[in-house]
């Protein structure tokens, strides 16, 4: 069921917020073993809150607008008290003193947390299978991957476990796994929604954004999300978006450009499913401009020395000492290599290797100074297309969900899982995947809109106008 239909039930007491977390907890228990997609549940935390809400509501107070809706959290994202370890054993059992102001928010509308969602660990992957505590699997396809990084949360959505969850995107963690699930998984602005209580992967390019089944509800839960936080230095000064109220405003004299390089490496299946989108938004109103933008192939290759490079950075605090998993050892050198070698797994180990790399003394404006000019070159190139039209239509990824295991042993073949993902989180702008076909064998295939800064109410509408014009 949609959440806005949930929560539009619960305020009017036609279901109690405690009947919706039984049904809830009632379809994790018949998925879950087979699926994956939560490390931890919180049956008493939810079930209290659930009652809080019914209480109020009973008294006849306000409630949040979102109020009774359950949710899934990334295990990245703080919870005061509850187990938050970024799927990685070397911060196993750790719980947070404070919240983090996403998950803040979300509490203040009503938002019923059920658990925490698996995740590559640290965020550091595209396809669940790096997590220290096992993969996740696809809902339509349990041979095969859900995506990553956010997989557990992309999966508990589309198996109808809970209508919303939360997940992060670095490099398309968030609508990577959302085409590959068939959910609806939105990138926002850089600063529109606020890092503060986020375990950083890299964070000039980490954001916080919604999954749901259709995009009224991911509008719903980013409305709520977004706004000024002055614990996080880059938040914008902004206040929260009103997305809803022109959700059906259509895209009648919008101009749409149909972007060859987010075609990249695409099947046939999913280049068709892309123009197909185009053609719907055109019926609609829309200006179809097929443009190129030959500095997004440079992406990928910038990505992978910016983002490990922040990564070396903002992992280093995992040494032993503070908190997190500490492995004896006869000093503090040799403890501080065995917990790191204990602690993380082979893909973060890989990023931090990398990263430390070019950043290293000789290296550095080689690599990490190279690799952020062409980050100003892709910001630049954006620019200039949007001068000519409002938003960018392309593939969310250039194939339909892989086989478990398919792409372990070859890290570039995985990584060229976010190509069409990539240049936006080096540009900070939003982007969001919608559901919209599917492939031969039945799996999702996922249409990606992006757009400049701020631009998320065009976005909501270009999507909404895919979304019904799907072919399912």
């Amino acid at each position: 069921m949609k959440a806005l239909d949930i929560a539009a039930q619960v305020a009017s007491k036609e279901r109690s917020a405690r009947e919706v977390l039984d049904e809830t907890f009632a379809a994790i228990d018949a998925r879950d073993t087979e699926i994956h997609a939560f490390l931890s549940l919180q049956h008493d935390r939810a079930y209290a809150t659930a009652a809080s809400i019914d209480e109020r509501i009973a008294r006849g107070e306000p409630v949040g607008p979102l109020a009774g809706v359950p949710l899934g959290l990334k295990d990245n994202l703080c919870q005061r008290g509850e187990t938050t370890g970024c799927a990685s054993k070397i911060l196993e059992g750790w719980r947070p003193p404070y919240s983090a102001t996403a998950v803040t928010k979300i509490e203040d509308a009503g938002v019923v947390i059920v658990g925490k969602t698996n995740m590559d660990e640290f965020a550091m992957g595209s396809s669940t299978e790096n997590s220290a505590y096992g993969p996740t699997r696809n809902p339509h396809d349990t041979s095969r991957v859900p995506g990553g990084s956010s997989g557990g949360s992309a999966a508990s959505v589309a198996a109808s476990m809970v209508p919303l969850a939360l997940g992060t995107d670095t490099g398309g963690s968030i609508r990577q796994p959302a085409a590959l699930c068939g959910v609806v998984g939105v990138k926002p602005t850089y600063g529109l929604v606020s890092r503060y209580g986020m375990i950083a992967f890299a964070s000039s390019l980490d954001q916080i954004g919604p999954f749901a089944n259709d995009v009224a509800d991911a509008a719903a839960l980013l409305e709520v999300l977004s706004g000024h936080d002055p614990m996080d230095s880059t938040s914008l000064d902004q206040p929260p978006v009103s997305l809803l109220a022109q959700l059906d405003a259509g895209v009648a004299g919008m101009k749409v450009g149909l972007c060859s390089e987010l075609l990249a490496g695409a099947t046939e299946e999913v280049a068709s499913a892309v123009r197909l989108a185009g053609a719907t938004l055109e019926a609609a109103g829309a200006e179809i401009i097929e443009v190129s933008i030959p500095e997004l192939a440079l992406g990928l290759s910038a990505y992978y020395l910016i983002a490990p490079a922040e990564a070396s950075s903002n992992l280093a605090r995992y040494d032993g000492v503070r908190y997190g998993v500490r492995v004896d050892a006869d000093d503090v050198t040799a403890m501080n290599t065995a917990t790191r070698t204990a602690g993380f797994g082979d893909e973060v180990k890989r990023r931090i290797m990398l990263g430390t790399y070019a950043l290293s003394a000789g290296y550095y404006d080689a690599y990490y100074g190279q690799a952020q000019r062409v980050r100003t070159l892709i910001i630049s190139a954006f620019a200039r297309a949007y001068e000519k039209v409002d938003v960018l239509l392309g593939a969310t990824t250039p194939t339909t969900a892989f086989p478990i295991g398919d792409k372990v042993g070859d890290p570039m073949a995985m990584y060229q899982s976010d190509i069409c993902t990539i240049p936006t989180n080096l540009a900070g702008h939003p982007a969001l995947s919608v559901p919209f076909a599917n492939d031969a064998s039945n799996l999702p295939i996922g249409i990606q809109l992006l757009g400049p800064a701020l631009s998320e109410q065009k976005l909501f509408q270009a999507a909404r106008v895919v979304e019904e014009g799907a072919t399912k």
